[in-house]
């Protein structure tokens, strides 16, 4: 039986913690070890546990968009999932370019937030639909190249970009195709001209539409 996905839970909502750690703890494959209501818990949960999954709200002492940076920085493993009431675009970009692998809303089932977690454990990402959809719409309105555009990328572009949709950093996409940082960060390059976007963001967006339509 494989170990269990370590979280952290971080909201400064005593309540609501609590009643997400209760419903976590009712799943057999997640372990709940540990729970704070600040960025400073967050980070220091996160160095001191190493946790899986940090899953954090974004309005509390410290900021949550400012904990994601240093998460990473500070515990490479763990990714970082956002579950917030929150659905401002600008600060789920944020979130996202940030280095947060997923963003879903308060609200969300207990069986759905669960299987949030699974898939990012595994390397995944996620969007909660009814922000994805919006941010892709406002991509495209951002004078940026139509879904097809990603077919003109380059085979190796496109295995970055295949990997930039499950939300890993240039170091993981490197460590997954076996190339050097700066080689992937060049690759990078590439994928942002060639889709005429702004950031990383926009460019998984994209991307996992193309890849979606290609699947069908």
């Amino acid at each position: 039986m494989p170990d269990p996905i370590r979280v952290i839970v971080v909201d400064d909502h005593p309540l609501y913690r609590s009643g997400v750690v209760a419903t976590l703890r009712e799943y057999p494959d997640i372990d709940v070890v540990g729970q704070g209501a600040s960025a400073a818990d967050a980070v220091e949960l996160a160095v001191k546990a190493r946790p899986d999954i940090a899953l954090l709200d974004i309005s509390m002492p410290g900021g949550g968009l400012s904990a994601i940076g240093q998460i990473r920085s500070a515990a490479e493993r763990t990714r970082v999932v956002m579950l917030t009431a929150s659905e401002d675009e600008a600060e789920v970009m944020t979130a996202l370019e940030s280095g947060a692998a997923a963003y879903t809303l308060k609200g969300v089932g207990g069986d759905d937030l669960v299987s949030i977690i699974r898939s990012v454990a595994s390397g995944g990402s996620y969007v909660a639909p009814s922000l994805a959809g919006r941010l892709l719409v406002n991509a495209r309105n951002n004078r940026e190249a139509p879904v097809h555009a990603v077919s003109t990328l380059s085979s190796r572009e496109l295995d970055v970009a295949r990997l930039l949709t499950e939300g890993l950093s240039n170091k993981e996409i490197a460590r997954k195709l076996g190339l050097q940082e700066k080689t992937v960060k060049h690759h990078m390059t590439q994928v942002l001209q060639k889709l005429r976007v702004r950031n990383r963001v926009e460019a998984a967006m994209l991307a996992r539409s193309h890849f979606e339509k290609a699947s069908k």
